[in-house]
């Protein structure tokens, strides 16, 4: 069953407001944060998390070290070295995040050299801000639960493998991938004991409601988001026969249960391919293609928001993922693959698009009680940065839900920058 729940709007269904932009820190070496999914700013707004390397782009690998740290906004936006790390990339950085049970801790992945039998290469770090206290955990991190109590990992070999783009390479030489094994997926790590177990399998995955184009595929798993309330999580399982051609990709979303149950099959994005040798695309011409599953994001417990195709119509769809119930959000002016969420009263969507003709993103807001779309900035991005070194907005929500905090290289620079939307969402509650 499908709905639209754009609502009635009051006046032009798109405009634009000027945003103040200021970036963050001094601009003496280059700073990025990585993924859209995750808090920058602490619980008391004092401290924005961020990554520093001293080149805009460059060949990511063991031997390319990012310091890790923050920006003190109560010091002059003074940045403070907290660590260091080999494994990182510019979509996504290390993972870097917030221990929500423990407002002073952060935890980000690192290199591993420590023998063991499960991603031999990485872990990760937790650095408690305060007091300097650290402390190392087996597995690296995709998210971290918003209670605190455990993350989710993945195997970043696989992910490089099928997604370099997001991937962490490794140092020491790799046999080749299985297709779909039933030793690999999504681990849960218990984040104070270390203790982990996996859960939803590569081989569960491909034998539940099997397609035909799975039966030759690379499978793996990516996009993970657990719900505010941390009982269930999100993810997207992707498959293909031919890694070096997105258009030959193929998607399903996924909810579950943190122990791995319960498992639901929102959507399903298989479809008929291009034929092999097809024309090329653009670097950027996927991500805005029709069949496209991606970034999707929690509004709340009981639904996910996604760009994607439902009944091969790419919308903004919002699944009641209990139900089932899909809902168009923003028809008509909402037309374009981004990285969303809603703000912290859920009444505004915060999204960015892919560079235009002219090598612009625009940033967004839709306010879902009007339905008008808000463009609140338009950001310059250097088509020679390419596939791997491309700076996406990736735009992030403060969480008093005034400011939105964006990476960006219109200033020919990689950096963060703090966009003030109080002039569009006025001043909300905290």
């Amino acid at each position: 069953m499908q709905h639209d729940n754009t609502m009635p709007v009051t006046a032009e269904p798109v405009r634009t407001v000027t945003c103040p932009v200021s970036r963050v820190g001094d601009g003496s070496a280059h700073h990025f944060f990585g993924y859209y999914n995750k808090p920058v700013w602490s619980a008391d707004g004092r401290r924005m998390l961020a990554n520093r390397v001293n080149v805009m782009q460059g060949e990511l690998g063991p031997h390319f070290a990012a310091q890790v740290g923050y920006f003190d906004m109560t010091d002059g936006e003074r940045f403070h070295v907290i660590g260091e790390t080999t494994t990182w990339n510019f979509q996504m950085g290390c993972q870097l995040q917030w221990l929500e049970n423990t407002p002073s801790s952060v935890i980000f992945n690192t290199r591993s050299f420590a023998a063991k039998d499960t991603y031999a290469d990485f872990g990760s770090t937790i650095v408690d801000l305060d007091t300097g206290a650290t402390r190392t955990l087996p597995l690296p991190v995709y998210v971290v639960a918003p209670s605190g109590e455990y993350a989710l990992c993945i195997d970043y070999d696989r992910l490089q493998l099928a997604h370099p783009t997001i991937g962490y390479f490794p140092h020491t030489p790799r046999q080749p991938l299985p297709l779909a094994p039933a030793d690999e997926g999504i681990r849960r790590m218990d984040l104070a004991t270390g203790k982990h177990a996996l859960i939803v399998t590569m081989a569960q995955l491909r034998q539940l409601q099997p397609v035909a184009s799975m039966e030759r595929a690379f499978h793996w798993v990516t996009h993970l988001e657990i719900a505010p309330g941390s009982a269930r999580f999100l993810f997207l399982h992707r498959w293909t026969e031919c890694i070096d051609d997105e258009t030959r990709w193929l998607h399903r979303l996924f909810t579950v249960n943190a122990d791995g149950s319960d498992l639901r099959l929102l959507e399903c994005g298989d479809h008929p391919l291009p034929p092999p040798g097809a024309p090329p695309s653009g670097i950027f011409d996927y991500e805005k293609a029709i069949w496209q599953l991606s970034h999707p994001t929690w509004r709340d417990d009981d639904h996910v928001m996604v760009w994607g195709p439902h009944q091969a119509q790419a919308n903004y769809h919002l699944y009641d993922e209990r139900s089932g119930q899909v809902e168009v959000v923003g028809r008509g002016v909402l037309n374009e693959n981004g990285h969303m969420t809603y703000s912290p009263d859920k009444r505004w969507i915060l999204s960015d698009t892919y560079p235009d003709d002219e090598d612009h993103r625009l940033l967004i807001l839709f306010d879902t009680q009007t339905g008008q779309r808000i463009d609140i900035g338009r950001f310059y991005t250097d088509p020679a940065l390419g596939k791997i070194n491309r700076c996406d907005l990736h735009p992030r929500w403060s969480r008093c839900g005034t400011k939105v905090c964006i990476d960006s290289v219109h200033d020919h620079e990689r950096q963060l920058y703090v966009v003030d939307v109080r002039a569009v969402v006025g001043h909300p509650a905290s």
